[in-house]
C-alpha cells in the first residue's frame, strides 16, 4: 500500500490541502474543530509528514550536521553522545559524517550538508580556519572545534592543548621524572602540534632534552611507539602521550616487556576517555570532559539558529570558548602534592582530581 499523502488527508477530512498544512504546523488560523478532524484523519491514514517538503515551507529541517575527522574511537563516541543529549533536549536530529581526516573530504562533507541542515558543527584538525570559512560560505550557522579554530571569525570551542601538555610534563617533573619522552599525534594535525609544542616548552623550561616519537592517535601506534622508546638506547622514566588511546597502547607494551608502571616509567595521557579509568594501572590524564564539550557545542549552535529565525542580530565578534584541561591523577603516575603550572599557563597549584572513576559532566 502506498503511503498516505497530504492530499489524502485533505480528502478524508474534507478540507483544503492548505488547511491540513496549517493544522499540522500548529497555525492558530485553523479552528479547533477543524484541527481535530484533520488530526484524526492523519492518524486514521497513518500519514507521516514529509520532512523535506515541510522544511521548504518553514525554512527549518530540525536537523543538525556534524562533521568529524573519524567516527571510530571513544573520543568521538563521547563527543557525539554529548551532542545527541543537547539535540534531543531541543527536538533536533543529527546527521553525522566523517571527513576521513582529509581536507578535501571535509569540504565535500560540508557542501553535502548545506540545504539539509539548520546548522553545522565541524571538528576538522587538518583544515585551517580560512579554508573552513570558505567551504562554509553562506548564512548557515556554524560552530568550529579544532586546533586552529581560535583564529577564525566563526564561533568556536577550542581545547587549550598547549597548556594541557605543559601541565602533563609539569606533573611528571613533580613526581621526580627527568627523562621524559613524548608520543605525539600525527604530523599536520593542529591539536597534535599544539600538544607537542607544550611538551617542548615544558622540557626547555626544565632544561631537559626532549625525545619525540610520532604516533597516530590510535592504540596500535602507542604500542609501537613505546616499543621504539624501549629500543632507543636511553632509559626513560616518564612518557607523555598525545592522547589516551596511544597511552593505553604504551601501557600494554610496557607490561608485555616487564616494565613496571609507574615504578619504572610513569605514563600520562590526554582527553580522559571512559576507558582511561578502567585500565590497570588507571591512567593519569588531562580531562576535557568530552561529552560536556559536545553538549556545549550543540547548545551554542542551536542558540545561533534560534537567533537567526527570531531575526536577532548575531554578536559582531563571535566568541572563542576555551576548554581548560584538568589533570586527573590515577595510578600510572606517582602522586605528587606539589605546585606546578595550571593548564591555562599561569604558575599556580594545578587543579587536580585524584580519583579512579571517569566523569563526563
Amino acid at each position: 500500500m502506498k503511503p498516505a499523502t497530504i492530499r489524502d488527508v485533505a480528502r478524508h477530512a474534507q478540507v483544503s490541502v492548505a488547511s491540513v498544512s496549517r493544522a499540522l504546523n500548529g497555525s492558530d488560523t485553523v479552528t479547533e474543530e477543524t484541527r481535530k478532524r484533520i488530526l484524526e484523519s492523519a492518524e486514521a491514514l497513518q500519514y507521516v509528514p514529509h520532512s523535506g517538503a515541510r522544511s521548504l515551507s518553514t525554512s527549518k529541517t530540525n536537523t543538525l550536521g556534524i562533521i568529524l575527522p573519524d567516527l571510530y574511537g571513544e573520543f568521538f563516541s563521547e563527543l557525539i553522545r554529548g551532542m545527541d543529549l543537547a539535540a534531543r533536549e531541543h527536538s533536533y536530529h543529527l546527521i553525522v559524517s566523517s571527513s576521513h581526516d582529509d581536507a578535501d573530504g571535509a569540504a565535500a562533507a560540508i557542501r553535502s550538508m548545506r540545504g539539509r541542515v539548520d546548522g553545522l558543527f565541524v571538528l576538522s584538525p587538518q583544515i585551517d580556519s580560512a579554508n573552513l570559512a570558505t567551504a562554509m560560505a553562506g548564512r548557515l550557522p556554524v560552530v568550529l572545534m579544532h586546533g586552529g579554530a581560535g583564529e577564525s571569525t566563526l564561533p568556536s570551542i577550542v581545547v587549550d592543548n598547549n597548556g594541557g601538555a605543559h601541565a602533563a610534563v609539569d606533573h611528571l617533573l613533580a613526581t621526580g621524572c627527568r627523562s621524559i619522552a613524548h608520543i605525539a599525534g600525527p604530523a599536520g594535525n593542529l591539536e597534535a602540534e599544539a600538544r607537542l609544542a607544550g611538551y617542548l616548552e615544558a622540557m626547555a623550561e626544565a632544561g631537559l632534552e626532549p625525545h619525540v616519537v610520532e604516533g597516530d592517535f590510535n592504540q596500535g601506534s602507542g604500542h609501537e611507539s613505546a616499543q621504539a622508546l624501549m629500543k632507543a638506547g636511553r632509559r626513560f622514566d616518564g612518557v607523555f602521550c598525545g592522547n589516551d588511546m596511544m597511552a593505553i597502547g604504551a601501557l600494554l607494551a610496557f607490561q608485555e616487556a616487564g616494565v613496571r608502571c609507574p615504578e619504572d616509567i610513569a605514563v600520562v595521557g590526554f582527553d580522559d576517555v571512559p576507558i582511561a579509568a578502567l585500565v590497570r594501572p588507571g591512567l593519569t590524564t588531562l580531562r576535557i570532559r568530552i561529552a560536556e564539550t559536545g553538549r556545549r557545542a550543540l547548545q551554542r549552535l542551536i542558540s545561533q539558529i534560534q537567533a537567526a529565525h527570531a531575526g536577532r542580530a548575531s554578536d559582531p565578534v563571535p566568541t572563542c570558548e576555551v576548554v581548560r584541561p584538568e589533570l586527573v591523577l590515577r595510578s600510572s603516575t606517582r602522586a605528587a602534592a606539589s605546585t606546578t603550572r595550571a593548564a591555562d599557563g599561569r604558575p599556580s597549584a594545578l587543579k587536580a582530581s585524584a580519583q579512579g572513576e571517569n566523569q563526563d559532566g
